[in-house]
């Protein structure tokens, strides 16, 4: 199966707020979106972690 479960952490207060799928034979590099974090109250930039 090549969509797999990926979890997104805020980048300021490294807390884990989002999960998404990805393809992972088609994009290798880590994706980083721009989400809203409950913990700082405005929209950070939230990158995959391991």
């Amino acid at each position: 199966m090549p969509r797999e479960l990926i979890t997104l952490a805020c980048t300021e207060c490294k807390r884990r707020n989002y999960t998404s799928t990805k393809n992972k034979k088609l994009s290798t590099e880590r994706i980083e979106l721009k989400k809203f974090c409950s913990a700082e109250r405005k929209h950070t930039v939230h990158r995959e972690i391991k």
